[in-house]
């Protein structure tokens, strides 16, 4: 463990409807069909006590990766990005990422697989010999929203490739109790069992479940006891919070959680980890 200080948000999104689609972003999505800028983030993770942040992309698109690399460039808060390219074209892939070579703020890489048509699209040869590059060039991999359709695949992928470092957003976004919940934690605990992988304290606001302490911690609690604090960083997922009230009473909840642990591993979920997972300079 690191034992930092540094308190590190490595969850947080940007966007810029000017600058490219982000078709998921309907009038249905009420306050969040908007656009979000580095001002707001930035008296968001102040008004928290937040060092910095991790900006990752909201788009499987160059153009929303490129936004997120300008805003690092000129905002010193912003740590790292993690942007995309297209893995399941491995030529394109490698092309992008040579293009992005001299970018020092990238460090990982992420694909919307919850929004892909493609129940398989982590098993594709080309995405896994594309990841293979990314791991090459030491950028770790973000998958998000990972239950159902893809928690065993992720898994599956970081046995493949031991050498890439999976980080699985929003705890895989577990299912609302039964059955479903069980195969979750089954298929949580495999994952959480090899050394290359990562979990994210972030985005818990599940369907038809009130967040609060209640039915936050036991889910934290199981990712601290397989993961250990040396895997487990915290993101606050803004501005997907703004429906539900925003950084604040969000930040409030995990953060009673995580003082829970002693400082050396408080300082890990809160920042050393993502030093270290991202890279961070």
């Amino acid at each position: 463990m690191s034992g930092r200080s540094l308190t590190i948000d490595a969850h947080l999104h940007l966007w810029d409807r000017s600058l490219s689609e982000y078709g998921w972003i309907t009038p249905e999505l009420g306050p969040l069909n908007a656009d979000f800028g580095p001002g707001e983030a930035r008296a968001e993770l102040d008004a928290a006590g937040i060092d910095g942040a991790i900006l990752v992309q909201a788009e499987d698109s160059a153009a929303d990766t490129r936004y997120l690399l300008d805003v690092a460039a000129t905002n010193d808060w912003v740590l790292g990005v993690v942007g995309w390219v297209p893995l399941d074209d491995t030529r394109s892939a490698l092309a992008a990422l040579d293009a992005l070579a001299g970018e020092r703020r990238l460090r990982g890489i992420r694909h919307l697989v919850h929004d892909d048509p493609r129940d398989e699209f982590l098993e594709l040869p080309a995405v896994r010999a594309s990841l293979a590059e990314v791991a090459a060039r030491g950028l770790a991999f973000d998958v998000p929203d990972a239950w159902p359709r893809h928690l065993g695949a992720a898994r599956r992928l970081a046995e493949a490739l031991p050498e890439l470092t999976v980080v699985i957003d929003h705890l895989a976004k577990p299912p609302v109790g039964g059955d479903d919940f069980a195969a979750w934690e089954r298929e949580f605990v495999a994952l959480a069992a090899l050394p290359n992988t990562v979990a994210k304290f972030s985005g818990l606001h599940l369907p038809g479940v009130p967040f609060g302490p209640a039915t936050v911690r036991p889910l934290w609690e199981l990712a601290i006891e397989r993961f250990t604090p040396d895997r487990v960083m915290y993101g606050g997922d803004w501005p997907m919070t703004v429906p539900h009230g925003g950084y604040q009473p969000t930040w409030r909840v995990m953060r009673e959680c995580v003082d829970d642990l002693d400082p050396v591993e408080r300082d890990a979920v809160l920042g050393g980890t993502a030093e270290r997972v991202y890279r961070l300079e």
